[in-house]
């Protein structure tokens, strides 16, 4: 064996290159005008609904911020730390896992179709740490994006609205900062959530060339999930579907906090981050790349 066949190969089994490939792709993904308008787009989600309750909340100052809205709405104006929580409920059913969803559909597809998944491959990652890398920093962006809109929701929140002691769905009252790290809990119980639909993405990302495709099946198999998920006659089927414990992360506001749906709620991510991540990375190690 040559010298330069020994360096390539301890290149290749080098932590350092693992990590210099996932801040690669960190970097690439980031610096994309796609992703920070998809970021921008969460972030003015919170700043929409908390005028619009500013708004109303002004014109009708009868209500005192009650009403029939929405689980979290109705406590905003009392408390604006409850815009984060109203916004994460907003944002999960469909703009969080869209924007994941572009990430992670175009992250194999979207090299393919621009020519430059063979020259990834050339350089000494190979095709495993390759997936991993692009799965680490799909997921890296479910928490960045989550905590973008948490971020957002927590400054237009204490902008527009009083903040203070917050009161719990089980109407146990806890002090400001336990609601702060109550909130970035839920942020992150949110951006958890995401992981087994971020893997569905890769898998799908894995199976064409053309990251538009790749994009719209995935954003289309989540509307058609969230559909099954909604119908009645399908109650039985529910529990085995990806979004469906994902509103569980209003448990995390009783007193004492309620762990049974959120541990269902991960075990039904790490299943399925299991089974589509193996399924993405039997097509992609077997899959011949001609772009």
């Amino acid at each position: 064996m040559s010298r330069a066949e020994t360096a390539t190969r301890k290149r290749r089994v080098s932590p350092l290159w693992t990590f210099g490939l996932l801040r690669s792709e960190l970097a690439v993904t980031f610096r994309r005008w796609r992703t920070l308008v998809l970021l921008v787009v969460l972030a003015g989600v919170p700043v929409l609904i908390g005028i619009a309750i500013k708004v109303e909340s002004s014109g009708s100052p009868e209500s005192g911020g009650g009403g029939d809205g929405p689980a979290f709405f109705s406590q905003i104006t009392q408390n604006g730390l409850f815009l984060v929580f109203a916004a994460l409920a907003a944002t999960l059913p469909v703009f969080l896992p869209m924007a994941v969803g572009v990430v992670a559909g175009d992250a194999i597809a979207g090299e393919a179709h621009a020519g430059t998944l063979r020259y990834l491959l050339v350089a000494p990652a190979g095709r495993t740490r390759l997936l991993l890398a692009k799965y680490a920093t799909t997921l890296v962006f479910c928490l960045v994006a989550t905590l973008v809109v948490a971020a957002s929701a927590l400054a237009v929140g204490a902008l527009l609205f009083p903040v203070g002691e917050v009161m719990t769905i089980s109407g146990v009252p806890i002090g400001f900062g336990e609601g702060l790290l109550r909130a970035l809990a839920v942020a992150v119980a949110v951006a958890v959530s995401l992981t087994g639909f971020a893997a569905i993405g890769l898998f799908v990302s894995t199976l064409t060339n053309s990251g538009i495709a790749a994009m719209a099946a995935t954003v289309g198999l989540l509307i058609t999930v969230q559909i099954l998920d909604m119908i009645p006659q399908l109650d039985a089927l529910g529990p085995y579907l990806f979004p469906h414990y994902w509103l569980s992360f209003a448990d995390l506001l009783r007193e004492p906090v309620h762990w049974d749906e959120l541990g269902k709620n991960l075990a039904m991510q790490g299943v399925y981050a299991a089974v589509f991540g193996s399924a993405a990375w039997a097509r992609f190690t077997g899959r011949d790349i001609t772009v």
